[in-house]
């Protein structure tokens, strides 16, 4: 049985590798399961003293600041992003929804997509553009959702009009104190018969054996 294929969307102020690295209790939990394929986002998202950055990545070696990725950004002036602020129009949108285009013409087919925090609200982005049929290269069969948010910024309200039929697995912590778990709850009627994984932890992708179970039965579904 060939493991199933999904695409990995990081959070904001990650990158491709620093969420490998932050994913290696899921990929040795799911080993057998699924093969994770880890995309960068196309924004650069600069380091300032002042910023909060729950979510960043270390800067330290090469790279510098390079290791800080965006997907979008909520303050267009100073090219920042913040899970509460409201804004009438975001930054960097379209460059992500071509990323993710070249990934899956260049590196897919994918079975899936699993999205992280910034990256979890951006899956929600990609499966109504998909359910829409706006992005004919997209065919992603489930999507996983891990801190997961629905966006404040006003442009975005037209991803969440209509249900999602895409087969979805939600999982958020109790304790998260970067999106807490009823921004994550706020988001769930976007799709049909979500399944969920509720943890008593913070911010991050529970991966103990306690959580095995749900992962594999809901993936069993695609294998």
């Amino acid at each position: 049985m060939s493991p199933l294929r999904i695409l990995c969307i990081h959070g904001y102020k990650q990158n491709g590798s620093t969420f490998r690295e932050k994913t290696g209790a899921f990929r040795k939990l799911l080993k057998k399961q699924v093969e994770l394929i880890y995309l960068n986002a196309p924004l650069s998202a600069q380091q300032t003293c002042s910023e909060e950055a729950p979510e960043k990545a270390s800067t330290s070696g090469a790279g510098g600041d390079e290791a800080s990725r965006a997907w979008w950004f909520s303050d267009v002036q100073a090219q920042t992003f913040n899970a509460l602020q409201q804004c009438e129009e975001s930054l960097g949108l379209d460059e992500s929804v071509a990323a993710v285009r070249g990934a899956v013409k260049e590196q897919g087919p994918f079975d899936g997509i699993l999205g992280f925090s910034q990256g979890a609200a951006f899956v929600a982005m990609l499966c109504s553009l998909q359910e829409r049929g706006l992005e004919p290269d997209f065919n992603f069969r489930f999507a996983i959702i891990v801190a997961g948010f629905r966006s404040a910024c006003q442009e975005h309200q037209v991803f969440y009009n209509l249900p999602l039929h895409i087969p979805s697995l939600h999982v958020f912590g109790l304790e998260d104190r970067v999106i807490p778990d009823n921004m994550s709850r706020d988001l769930l009627p976007t799709f049909e018969e979500p399944v969920l994984l509720i943890h008593p932890g913070g911010h991050f992708i529970p991966a103990t054996a306690a959580h095995r179970e749900t992962y594999q039965n809901f993936l069993k579904r695609f294998q």
